[in-house]
């Protein structure tokens, strides 16, 4: 049985942008195929492997869909895809829209607790993976869940022949399929197409289903309000395309746009500036830290770069001094992104006019109807306000997802009874209806732009035997924005004598053991004698990263220090 995927938006409404021409109403891999055939020898993908065109590129894409649907892969499964960025997750993409199927990508170096919990919360029935990246394997970790994941019947694993781990189904076979019979399913264009992951605010990590319409037509809008003529993009995604930002990627710069991804399988800033430099993209989208890593190197090499149409930014707030120095040195517009996985999207576009900050909160522009309408509404009442009142900012339009999958508290909590989507975010719209972001009602940690939930962190922890309370706060990072910093009162165990405490090292190795990820492994530790608590006998996380920032009581037994250097996270 399929996980249910229901529209929480009505029927009539969704129809409405499909005949005032908002939304193509075409499923995604239709629209792709049709780029295809417009220009059959346009470069698709440029990866490590080199060009690859349209037309070698839908031959793959068939191939793997003739392969997979021999697998009994149906219209409406949903198949989970953990790859890097190049043409096989392209390939993967539109494969599985091909068949009508649900893809559900999720960035590599996600552990195997997290990806445990989103194969079972969706009912995967396979999940697509690399044998080996960067020291994760992946495919194996992957094989080594199906005991507990009943739905799960396939794993695929990508990698150099002969290389698939025992019990999986090497990708390089699929691929060698006659394809001569494979005919696509043509789901309808309101129907599911895509599962966004976002860490968000929850303790578990948030499932977004989006349709083809909403990928293609409202996804494919915001990229379209970037393109000043209208010419096929090519755009350097710095991040992974299994990300909600880089969702824009197979559905929106080809499908919709018929444009080139250029794509690194793992980012650095010397890699991201070559890039620029030997492919001239049109677009480069980001997150302000890996600006800030460039724009260091660009420092030191002095070196003009042909420039972009417009470096977007995204995943995490853009300040006004790292917006007005990209500028100068990639001689473009820099576009400050404000969205999410759970539908929202509004920019500043490409007017080198529009500040990125004020004093009263980050400018994030003028919200698009053909993107996502937004609006500004009491956090409790969810009753509009007027312009220039701080609320809650909610959203709804041609980019609205379906629902949460899996988890209909989650629709009750961030979806009210008409669809407009909560952000948890607060805001307002001045009288020019430019959105200006004040603050998040929901507790995160923005870190390189991926989204750490403190709560699921902490709940992690609370699991060590040493730790007898904890709570997990961000502390500001010139480079990262935010980085997770664990407060821990210890516990003294049988196994532990008086005296002994934890240590960052044995806590990372702790969360570790239990599947969760590097990027949300905290790299600072407070060691406190009490978790200190407001006045409403909640935990003060503010005087804590007050503690965090300096100004520690010398008479406060604790420990401040740095973890190891660790990669930049995927975004999500």
């Amino acid at each position: 049985m399929t996980v249910a995927l229901n529209d929480l938006l009505p029927v009539d409404l969704r129809r409405s942008w499909v005949i005032d021409g908002t939304c193509p109403d075409l499923d995604l891999y239709s629209l792709f195929r049709a780029r295809q055939i417009a220009d059959l020898h346009r470069t698709a993908v440029q990866d490590a492997k080199g060009k690859l065109c349209y037309t070698a590129l839908d031959r793959k894409v068939r191939c793997l869909a003739t392969g997979l649907s021999g697998l009994g892969i149906r219209p409406g499964d949903v198949v989970g895809v953990q790859l890097p960025n190049g043409r096989d997750a392209v390939i993967a993409d539109l494969a599985l829209a091909a068949l009508g199927a649900v893809a559900l990508p999720f960035p590599v170096g996600r552990g195997s607790l997290e990806a445990e919990r989103l194969l079972r919360r969706a009912e995967a029935v396979a999940v697509i993976a690399a044998v080996e990246h960067r020291g994760n394997h992946h495919a194996a970790d992957l094989r080594a869940l199906a005991p507990v994941l009943p739905a799960l019947r396939h794993v695929i694993a990508v990698g150099r022949p002969g290389s698939a781990p025992q019990g999986t189904t090497a990708l390089a076979e699929l691929l060698r399929c006659d394809l001569t019979a494979f005919v696509p399913a043509r789901p309808h264009p309101d129907s599911a197409a895509r599962i966004l992951v976002s860490s968000g605010s929850e303790a578990e990590p948030k499932m977004v289903a989006y349709s083809h319409n909403a990928m293609a037509g409202g996804r494919g809008n915001f990229l379209a309000s970037l393109m000043p003529d209208q010419t096929p993009p090519r755009c350097l995604f710095l991040v992974p395309l299994a990300s909600a930002f880089g969702s824009n990627g197979t559905a929106v710069t080809l499908a919709r746009h018929g444009g080139t991804l250029i794509l690194l399988d793992h980012f650095t800033p010397e890699a991201a500036l070559a890039a620029i430099r030997e492919h001239e993209p049109t677009h480069v989208l980001g997150v302000p830290t890996m600006v800030r890593m460039m724009l260091d190197r660009l420092a030191t090499s002095g070196e003009k770069l042909p420039a972009p149409t417009a470096l977007v930014l995204g995943g995490a707030a853009l300040d006004a001094t790292t917006a007005a120095h990209a500028a100068r040195a990639f001689g473009c517009p820099v576009v400050n992104l404000y969205g999410s996985a759970d539908g929202v999207n509004c920019h500043t576009g490409l007017d080198d006019e529009t500040p990125t900050a004020d004093g009263q909160g980050v400018v994030a522009g003028r919200p698009d109807p053909r993107v996502a309408d937004i609006r500004i509404a009491d956090p409790e009442t969810h009753a509009p306000l007027p312009d220039g009142a701080i609320g809650e900012i909610i959203a709804r339009g041609p980019m609205t997802p379906m629902c949460y999958v899996g988890s209909p508290d989650l629709d009750a909590r961030y979806r009210t009874p008409d669809g407009w989507v909560r952000t948890g975010d607060l805001g307002f719209l001045d009288g020019s209806g430019t959105l200006h972001i004040v603050g998040r009602l929901k507790d995160i940690v923005i870190r390189g732009g991926a989204n750490i939930s403190p709560a699921e962190v902490e709940r992690e922890l609370a699991a060590h035997p040493l730790v007898r309370d904890v709570v997990c706060v961000g502390v500001p990072d010139a480079v990262m924005g935010e980085r997770l910093a664990a407060c821990v009162v210890p516990r003294t165990t049988d196994a532990a004598g008086p005296g002994d405490t934890p240590t960052l090292d044995s806590l990372c190795a702790h969360l570790t053991r239990r599947g969760l990820e590097q990027r949300k492994h905290p790299e600072r530790l407070l060691v406190v004698a009490e978790i200190p608590l407001t006045p409403a006998g909640k935990p003060d996380r503010a005087g804590l990263c007050r503690r965090l920032a300096g100004g520690l009581p010398p008479d406060l037994p604790t420990a401040v220090h740095p973890a190891p250097a660790s990669p930049l996270a995927p975004t999500g």
